[in-house]
């Protein structure tokens, strides 16, 4: 570590529980972030304040004015941008030092694979269910840590999903892939502006504990939800399901 980021850095490794391991730790990671909106907006930009050495963007749209209340890594000015560029700009401007790169596109199975498989830390950003299903089961395969938020109207939701536990679930042991589920977007139902901070906050605050391994218990096996209207947490304890079409079939599939 350099005396740049000595001083960059230096109320992280003030921190006990991060120090100058830890914040070695975050330098050395990469972070892959799907999707750059509401919640991609806030992980991307602390993410990089804090340090994570290489963040990969992955995203397909565009910024548009109706984006700008909440998603907080693009401006005006730079409406019409490709989201994973523009986010590029904000982070770069707050910390040069950080390598991002971005992929413009709508990842398929086959390319999640490619990109989870060299990740220290995966982050669901998206607000598409069979997405949220297929970045699972990616982690799942290569057995990389998941921090899942969700948010919508005044509601948010966060959970940490870690494949390197035998005891964590995946996110398909809490909603199956089997379900029918109707898409809600903020696009059609709107969304109250802090919550996406609040929620994609948490998820980087997540993505670095279980970077730097030493700076508390990350949410794996709990599942937090947030009313926006009354600012009440609901806790809601989980567990593996041993007939998991996801991680149980994976772990059969390796003997363990």
């Amino acid at each position: 570590m350099n005396d740049d980021q000595l001083l960059r850095y230096s109320r992280h490794i003030m921190l006990d529980d991060i120090g100058i391991e830890g914040q070695e730790r975050i330098l050395a990671a990469h972070a892959l972030v799907i999707g750059a909106g509401g919640l991609g907006s806030p992980v991307a930009l602390i993410l990089a304040a804090a340090g994570v050495g290489r963040v990969t963007l992955v995203d397909d749209d565009q910024v548009d004015l109706t984006n700008l209340q909440r998603q907080i890594a693009h401006t005006t000015e730079r409406v019409g941008m490709d989201k994973v560029e523009s986010a590029k700009v904000a982070m770069l401007a707050i910390n040069p030092g950080v390598d991002v790169r971005t992929v413009r596109a709508r990842v398929d199975a086959d390319a999640l694979s490619r990109l989870v498989e060299d990740a220290t830390v995966v982050l669901d950003c998206t607000d598409n269910y069979r997405t949220r299903h297929a970045i699972n089961a990616a982690c799942v395969k290569a057995r990389k840590p998941l921090v899942a938020g969700a948010a919508i109207r005044m509601d948010g939701q966060i959970s940490v999903f870690d494949p390197r536990s035998d005891t964590s679930p995946c996110y398909a042991c809490l909603f199956s892939p089997d379900d029918e589920f109707e898409e809600v977007q903020c696009s059609t139902m709107g969304v109250f502006a802090p919550m996406v901070s609040i929620i994609g906050s948490m998820q980087a605050a997540e993505a670095l504990k279980l970077i730097v391994e030493t700076a508390g218990q990350p949410l794996t096996g709990r599942l937090l939800m947030l009313d926006g209207r009354s600012m009440r947490w609901t806790e809601m304890r989980t567990a593996r399901d041993p007939e998991c079409k996801v991680c149980a079939a994976s772990a059969a599939g390796t003997g363990k």
